[in-house]
């Protein structure tokens, strides 16, 4: 397999405030924006040709990754103009595919982060002689994703796009958004209008009769849709947990990226990350955390499972737990935060504003 498409078009909107000056696939994990993990397998599985289907701050992508090269891979850029679905993503960015009608496309999703065997993938796509192999994963709860019930010898038999009731939930098997198309039914889908892979493509070639195969792998997945998922996925980039070669260093408890300041006294475990030109000082204790460049964890600050964003601000003894500060805010000395909260941009939390305990 030499060629792929990695969908990064999306608005991140569950992510905001990480993805309003940054575009999700950008966003730092592990020390290096997320889709160069993404780059780094599909090289290390033989891909040689990825097309980039870009739309929000599409601009951001090509002067981080220019050709490719120094990545190993030759990169082309496709554009669209208006957010035309996934489906309608794929088939734009099919036009600077270069193999024949039967040549296998690696298709995937710039917000997902997988251990899955690539290699594996293609071959099993390769023996069942599928239009379209489709990557699966088990899950807990499935109802936020799209289910896809398959036969013992892997065919899919359906598709439910996440299910409203109980009775439409027939199995734990979800869509894990990478795919290995056959190019000329990537030449099926329409030009011009939002398509819908989950919702209409896949549906209609099941109808048409077309074989569908799904592959049920137990490896790392997440989605990272979330903050608290994000952050959880650079910290187990960082630990090893799931191994890319994009990780700037050996795996640890902690990565440092050149120009980082982390004084004598200051705790760092669990993954974290700080990033260039930032500072943690003595008696501080981040856990689990990405710290990006430029930003301060002022003295006594406890930080566990946070992003702090590009040049922002933690006042001393402050505690965040599972929060996301944006670019360039600043939360005062001795406030709490915790549970999801989210500090947008620029803004300014005052000393002793805000607890979540009485003490």
């Amino acid at each position: 397999m030499t060629e792929a498409v990695l969908l990064v078009g999306g608005k991140g909107t569950r992510l905001q405030p990480l993805t309003l000056n940054t575009p999700k696939p950008m966003v730092p994990a592990a020390g290096v924006p997320f889709i160069a993990h993404q780059l780094a397998r599909a090289r290390a599985a033989g891909v040689d040709h990825v097309v980039l289907a870009t739309s929000y701050l599409a601009e951001v992508f090509e002067p981080y990754f220019g050709d490719g090269s120094a990545h190993g891979l030759r990169l082309t850029y496709v554009t669209e103009k208006e957010p035309l679905g996934t489906g309608g993503a794929i088939r734009s960015a099919a036009s600077a595919l270069t193999g024949g009608p039967a040549a296998p496309v690696l298709v995937f999703n710039g917000d997902i982060l997988t251990a899955l065997d690539i290699e594996g993938l293609l071959r099993r796509h390769e023996r069942s002689r599928a239009e379209v192999t489709l990557h699966l994963t088990r899950v807990t709860d499935p109802r936020a994703f799209g289910l896809v019930p398959t036969g013992p010898d892997g065919r899919v038999l359906a598709f439910t796009e996440k299910p409203r009731h109980p009775e439409e939930i027939v199995t734990d098997q979800i869509n894990a958004g990478c795919y290995v198309f056959r190019r000329d039914v990537i030449d099926t889908i329409p030009t011009g209008r939002p398509v819908s892979v989950e919702r209409e493509t896949f549906p209609g070639l099941l109808a048409a009769g077309a074989l569908l195969h799904g592959v049920v792998d137990a490896s790392y997945w997440l989605d990272l849709g979330r903050p608290a998922s994000f952050v959880q996925a650079s910290a187990d980039l960082v630990r090893g947990v799931v191994r890319s070669p994009a990780v700037p260093g050996e795996p640890g408890e902690f990565l440092l990226l050149p120009g980082a300041h982390v004084e004598a006294g200051a705790g760092l475990g669990g993954g974290t990350v700080v990033g260039t030109g930032a500072y943690v000082a003595a008696g501080a204790d981040v856990e689990g955390s990405v710290v990006l460049d430029g930003a301060r964890v002022e003295a006594g600050a406890r930080v566990r499972a946070s992003m702090v964003g590009q040049g922002a601000r933690v006042g001393p003894r402050t505690v965040l737990d599972e929060v996301v500060i944006g670019d360039h805010a600043v939360i005062g000395a001795d406030n709490e935060l915790r549970d999801g909260a989210r500090i947008w941009c620029g803004m300014t939390i005052p000393d002793a504003a805000i607890r979540f305990s009485a003490v």
